[in-house]
């Protein structure tokens, strides 16, 4: 055990310095000669042609052996420059080398394509380029630890939470909705709001009551639909309360309107010299002229139909104020989600860039642009008319003396974020408000999650999550950000992994689920695609790093659910329609909109799947995963290494 902790302790050393060799090839040697004979084979069963790719394959070797020492457990390297470029030296030599008994095949089985082990294995049949092979490796070693049976001679993951096999989703509405906000009063109500300009109050029953949800559909909250223009790419997108609804009684919507047909709708176009962009230059499409559509942000009231706002049950469609119109320049991808920050109460406005393909006028990193990004206003303190057009603003609004602008005074100060292709839902998590994540659409390859930071810029379009992009058809703008400084995901998928069959994928941002319902996925972050062949859970390791691993998981309909859903295959995949978004309730469930209707992720009981801590008291909070008796041992060795470097360097200090 001492030599194991010995072990331990030089091999880290040795291998931050990147020197290894095989392990007797080492002045300062680790292992004896059966152990490095061993390794010697190992490398040999590889069956290299290539000496160079065989050479950088040996310290990788003895990384995953540690001289048989049993577990590496969480190893949190230096990102530094060397070792960025000692996995860049592996991808240029090994990129297109057979190898035997792959090293990586652990990695690749994160990657979800592992290997034959009787069959060669190639590093580019696994991962598209340098930088996805480089991004997995780390982050397996950085997140999840590679574990080492000294026994079976096999490589495991390290006692990383394992995700849920399934989820059970519970059918209880048939409508098709946008946008779904938990009531401010905190009971079991739900705002539902469609996309031609409906907002109704729902209750929502009780999970396993056999309960649906409960709404009037001739007596909509709010109607606004004689100001909305709705088409397949417009109309109603996100409803936000004021975090003092219960008192106050104001709420805010965003939507799509037509100039052309709403004399009240003009705003400023964004696309103009500020921005490097001359509308004349824009298309025409299907007779549409350019900012034609605008995207709108109201405020409404419930004050004057009720008592107290809590109690209002319809809302004046007279909007009370106008705080944001701007001109899209086409009919492309336009984002419109709004919601409060919940621990400085200011408004986020998400919006894309506008257009179909790539970003021809460089909009998202265009720092004048308001496209592609997260704005971020304060939406209490109002300003006069001349006060709006002094500042230069989209609307009457002010802007918070914290935003990123001040740091760099080339970015337009409603900004708080940019690089964005089409931020389609976001949400703040309800336990940790610093963690601030949004889905952003692709293009072609990839659908990412970004953890949303001030003045983040999250790469589009000089990269579609982590791939390089190059639109044909951009013209070069004049703010164009380095790449040293972009963000890149914390979660994502490529399109071939969203569902196969399409081979097209559109990401919906979803939310940390914290119900007591379903306890075995409290604290996993659940999002899903537009086709949804499965859900995806990501999971942070360790708590508060900001370090995620996900996976697709499948799901089915319960059983008893109080509305048949309709099967694709005996009752394994449920045809719930395409996703359009994500809500939470007040009870932190989480619901998925679709054009089939609305479904809850309930019990795993109900769908006869096994969660151990389901029967948990709801009033608790759910017990760590529990240990297995491999990572006491782990822990085990781990400590009594760092007793026994302890004890020698008391020893000594004493000689």
């Amino acid at each position: 055990m001492v030599a194991a902790g010995i072990v331990y302790l030089l091999t880290f050393s040795l291998l931050y310095e990147l020197k290894l060799d095989i392990c007797t090839n080492n002045e300062n040697a680790c292992c004896d000669s059966a152990q490095d004979l061993s390794l010697e084979e190992q490398s040999a069963a590889m069956n290299m042609s290539d000496p160079e790719c065989a050479s950088l394959m040996k310290p990788i070797i003895v990384h995953f052996n540690l001289c048989n020492f049993t577990c590496i457990g969480k190893v949190h390297q230096p990102k530094d420059k060397r070792s960025t470029d000692f996995c860049s030296k592996v991808w240029e030599k090994c990129a297109n080398a057979s190898i035997m008994h792959s090293p990586f095949s652990v990695f690749e089985h994160l990657n979800h394509s592992l290997p034959s082990q009787s069959s060669p294995s190639k590093l580019m049949h696994h991962w598209p380029s340098k930088d996805a092979f480089c991004e997995t490796y780390s982050r397996s070693l950085n997140g999840l630890g590679v574990c080492f049976h000294r026994k079976t001679g096999s490589l495991g993951i390290a006692e990383a939470p394992q995700a849920p096999i399934r989820v059970c989703l519970d059918k209880i509405g048939n409508g098709s909705y946008i946008s779904m906000v938990p009531h401010p009063d905190g009971s079991n109500h739900i705002f539902l709001c469609n996309r031609q300009g409906k907002v109704w109050i729902a209750t929502v029953p009780e999970d396993g009551s056999n309960g649906m949800l409960e709404l009037d559909e001739s007596k909509p909250f709010l109607d606004i639909t004689d100001q909305v223009h709705f088409d397949d790419q417009f109309g109603f997108t996100g409803m936000a309360f004021h975090p003092n609804f219960v008192n106050n009684g104001r709420f805010f919507v965003s939507y799509n309107c037509d100039k052309e047909r709403k004399p009240g709708c003009s705003g400023r176009c964004s696309c103009n010299s500020e921005v490097n962009c001359d509308p004349a230059t824009l298309p025409v499409e299907s007779g549409i002229e350019p900012c034609q559509y605008q995207t709108v942000v109201a405020e409404f009231t419930a004050n004057s139909t009720a008592s107290t706002p809590s109690l209002a049950e319809v809302a004046s469609p007279l909007e009370v104020r106008r705080i944001f119109t701007m001109g899209l320049p086409d009919k492309g991808v336009h984002g419109g989600q709004i919601l409060f920050g919940p621990a400085d109460e200011f408004l986020y406005v998400m919006t894309g860039i506008g257009t179909h393909r790539g970003d021809p006028y460089n909009f998202a990193q265009n720092k004048r642009s308001l496209l592609g990004k997260i704005l971020r206003i304060d939406v209490d303190k109002r300003l006069t008319g001349k006060e709006v057009h002094e500042q230069g603003l989209w609307g009457n609004y002010s802007i918070p003396r914290d935003n990123p602008y001040k740091n760099d005074t080339q970015l337009a100060p409603e900004i708080w974020a940019l690089g964005l292709r089409n931020p389609w839902r976001c949400s703040f998590d309800s336990e940790r408000p610093s963690y601030f994540l949004c889905g952003d659409a692709g293009q072609d390859q990839y659908e990412e999650i970004d953890m949303i930071t001030k003045g983040g810029n999250y790469g589009w379009s000089i990269y579609e999550g982590p791939y390089t992009y190059k639109p044909s058809n951009a013209t070069k703008g004049s703010t164009f950000s380095s790449s040293n400084s972009l963000i890149f995901p914390v979660m994502g998928y490529n399109h071939s992994e969203a569902d196969k069959n399409i081979g097209s994928a559109s990401i919906t941002g979803g939310y940390f689920y914290r119900s007591q319902t379903d306890p075995c996925l409290y604290g996993r972050y659940l999002y899903i695609d537009l086709y949804p062949d499965g859900i995806w859970s990501g999971t942070e390791n360790p708590e508060n790093s900001r370090n995620f691993t996900s996976s697709k998981i499948p799901y089915r309909c319960a059983h008893d659910s109080p509305i048949h859903c309709e099967s694709i295959a005996e009752d394994v995949v449920p045809a719930i329609g395409y996703v359009v978004s994500l809500g939470e309730d007040n009870k932190k469930d989480i619901h998925i909109l679709t054009t089939t209707g609305v479904y809850r992720v309930t019990r795993s009981s109900r769908c006869n799947y096994h969660c151990p801590k389901e029967k948990i008291v709801a009033s608790k909070p759910p017990p760590s995963p529990p240990v297995s008796l491999s990572a006491k041992l782990c822990e085990s060795a781990k400590l009594f290494a760092l007793l026994i470097s302890s004890m020698m360097l008391l020893l000594l200090n004493l000689v």
